[in-house]
Parts: structure tokens; sequence; C-alpha cells
């Protein structure tokens, strides 16, 4: 049906894949949450390339409606002015419509469309943003470990190893039973020095076992502030071993060979009125020299089977903090 004017209508817009590659950002962002930072990254690039292009490609028809152009040969000349012709004398301001014609008197289909949007956006961040506070935020929010009382330095003697076993948080009981493998290395620039490993095997997390004898009867019970009960076994380990998937790892946790991808995490450690406190643990890369000359190459905790150096780092899914 023609419009007065000989304007074909409605008008609608031409297609486009830009919707589409906005759309693939967008997945490419929720993705990139559950996968990778540089995944999310990618997916916010895509989404502002392909939305910018579907923003411009949308208002192309009404940019050049705005664009004025000039007659080749120059400026137009300037209209001489004109006596004004009376209204009984003059012809119709305009053609009498049709009957079947149709008046366009405002762009339905842009109201529309951009109402559909809006409104599915709304609706979209309506549903989407609690459930990804509920199911997310937590995982990030009051994750502080505190600290454990594990004896006095007595209980510690200089050059030897002991087996620490303790709950992290007695009031969680049993499940947050720990285990801890510590030598007194002596003093360190005035100060005393320790070197606190973890016994998770940082393969898929099986209780690392010292390489060496274990002396169960001379095991004893200390106790730390706040009633913290601390079991203290004496033993001489050459190394570390993991006997589930055979993990090996040297004195000072440093891989030698197995499947682990990393060395034994550690503990950090504090020292106040005369007494030991293990604070929360953390991932090393390597360790160079042994000791209290030991030099760490120290990242955030990470989970079993996660690498925390190199370009495989980038590649393993994000982890919440521990």
């Amino acid at each position: 049906m023609e419009r007065s004017g000989g304007d074909q209508g409605p008008h609608l817009p031409a297609p486009s894949l830009w919707p589409v590659g906005f759309a693939v950002g967008i997945v490419c962002i929720l993705a990139g949450l559950v996968v990778s930072w540089p995944a999310v990254a990618a997916g916010a690039l895509i989404t502002v390339i392909f939305g910018f292009l579907w923003v411009r490609d949308a208002t192309t028809e009404h940019r050049r409606m705005d664009l004025h152009e000039e007659p080749a040969g120059g400026p137009a000349p300037a209209r001489r002015s004109v006596e004004p012709i009376p209204a009984h004398k003059g012809e119709a301001a305009m053609p009498a419509p049709h009957d079947e014609a149709e008046i366009d008197r405002f762009p339905r289909n842009k109201f529309l469309e951009g109402a559909t949007l809006g409104l599915g956006a709304a609706i979209g961040g309506i549903v989407t943003l609690p459930v990804l506070g509920f199911a997310v935020l937590p995982a990030f929010t009051d994750q502080e470990t505190e600290e454990v009382d594990v004896g006095t330095l007595g209980d510690y003697p200089e050059g030897e190893w002991r087996i620490a076993t303790f709950l992290e948080d007695p009031d969680a009981g049993e499940v947050s039973r720990r285990t801890a493998y510590v030598r007194n290395n002596g003093p360190l620039e005035g100060r005393p020095s320790f070197t606190v490993v973890s016994n998770r095997c940082v393969h898929l997390g099986c209780p690392v076992q010292p390489g060496g004898p274990s002396e169960e009867d001379k095991k004893k019970i200390v106790r730390g502030e706040g009633g913290t009960q601390v079991e203290l076994t004496p033993t001489q380990p050459s190394n570390f071993g993991c006997p589930c998937h055979g993990g090996a790892y040297d004195i000072e946790g440093n891989r030698t060979a197995g499947p682990p991808v990393r060395a034994l995490d550690r503990y950090e450690f504090s020292i106040r009125n005369g007494r030991l406190f293990l604070g929360k643990t953390y991932s090393v890369s390597e360790v160079q020299g042994e000791g209290k000359d030991a030099r760490i190459k120290r990242y955030r905790l990470a989970g079993p089977g996660q690498h925390v150096d190199g370009l495989e780092s980038w590649l393993y899914p994000i982890q919440p903090p521990e």
C-alpha cells in the first residue's frame, strides 16, 4: 500500500548480524565468569564492538535525515522575497488524503523495537542479578582464617620435624582437622624461622605422608590458647610422598615426580609470647634453597591440580578464595 507522496511503508530496519555478535559477547562474559578472567575480557570486547555497530546501524536513517548536503555548484542562491498569496486565492496547502491512505505520525516500529529491547533488558537484569549475587558472592565473603595456636617454641626443637594435627575451626568439628609438617629452622636475623608445609597433595588433595620414620610412641598433646588441642609427633622425613597417585616431593615440598603441578602449599606463621601460630595457607610455585635460606615464589592459595604460574594458570577456571 502506498502512502501519500509515493513513499513505501512501513519502513523496517534492514537485517543485521550485529545483534547476534552482541549476544555472543554476552554469552562469553557469562561463561568467562566460570572459566577465566581473560574470557570475560574477550566477551566484553566483543560486546562493546558489536553493540557499537548495532547502534550505528540502527541510527543510520536518523543520521541521514539530519545531514544537509549542499548542491554541487556551491551554496544555494538566496531566495527572492515573494509577496504572499491570499488564502482565498491560493491552492490547498496539502492534497486531501485518500480514504485508504495511512499517515505515519511517528515511526512506530522504532518505538516498539526500543521498548521491547529495554523491557527485555530490565527483566533480564531483575532475574539474573539476584541469582548471580546469591550464587557467587558467598564464595568471596567471610573467607578469613583465624590463626591457630600450635604450642610453644620449646615444643619444636631446632632442626627437627613435627607432625602437627589440629582443628582449624574447633566450632566446625572434625571436618576442619588439618595436618602440617613443621620444622624449626633456627634463628634468622635474630628471629625464629620455621618451615610449615601442608599435607594436602596438590594433585587431587590426598594426604601426603613423610618419607621416613615417625615416632608414634613419642606423640604428645599440647594445648594452645583458647583450649586448642594439638597432636605433635616427631618424624624424620627425607622427602614427602602421596600414596594415592605417586606424587613425590623433596624435603622443601618441591615436586620431584608424579602428577602434581607445583610445590606443596605452605602455612603462614607468626610468633607471639613465645608461642607459634599458624595462619592461612598459600600456594608455592617452587622453593629455591633449604631451611631458613629458602627463597619461595608465593601465590594466592590455589586448588589441587591448578597451575599458579605459566600459560596454564591463565587457562584454569576462576576459583573462589579459600
